[in-house]
């Protein structure tokens, strides 16, 4: 099933691709930066954390069932890594869960929706999912709209807690459009 996905994968602006310790300046750039992380559910790292991830994913096998992996989003000229994408597909594979982080001076371009629409593409391509989910803390605006752009639905609405703070989280999906499915 991932032996097929094609990595570095063309875009137009952004192209997808394994991350690697040769990111380490730029991960650090934008996953120390209180702005990119006030909505994640990951914590900025050590540059020794940083590294060891950044290592990891680039040897990590892609989409194991239940296992999450980062790809990164690069600047399709200079290959400047300014994101990353994380994708878990289920345990059955039957759909798959993601997240992404973008550079600030990078957001609302629309590098992030190119991202995420070349990742959903590959999915689609190279996996039996029928739909992929993403959630969202209701705050996050920028990330709800570019959801919605690509055609994800919210489905749910739940209370929870992030960091110790009450909030709402939004559920959202796409399904595989029926001229794909198989």
């Amino acid at each position: 099933m991932t032996e097929a996905w094609v990595l570095p994968a063309p875009g137009g602006c952004v192209r997808l691709r394994r991350l690697g310790s040769h990111d380490l300046a730029d991960f650090q750039a934008y996953r120390q930066d209180p702005q990119v992380g006030l909505y994640q559910g990951w914590r900025a790292q050590s540059d020794t954390e940083a590294l060891a991830f950044l290592q990891q994913m680039a040897e990590a096998p892609l989409l194991q069932p239940g296992v999450w992996c980062q790809l990164g989003m690069a600047d399709a000229v200079s290959d400047q890594l300014i994101g990353d994408i994380g994708i878990c597909l289920a345990e059955d594979a039957a759909s798959a869960e993601i997240g992404f982080s973008l550079r600030l001076a990078r957001q609302g371009q629309g590098l992030a929706a190119e991202g995420v629409g070349a990742l959903i593409a590959l999915l689609w391509a190279h996996t039996p999912a029928a739909e992929v989910r993403a959630i969202t803390d209701a705050r996050n605006l920028g990330s709800i709209r570019l959801l919605e752009r690509l055609g994800f639905a919210q489905v749910d609405s739940q209370a929870a807690v992030f960091r110790g703070e009450a909030c709402v989280e939004h559920h959202y999906r796409v399904a595989k459009p029926a001229q794909l499915a198989r």
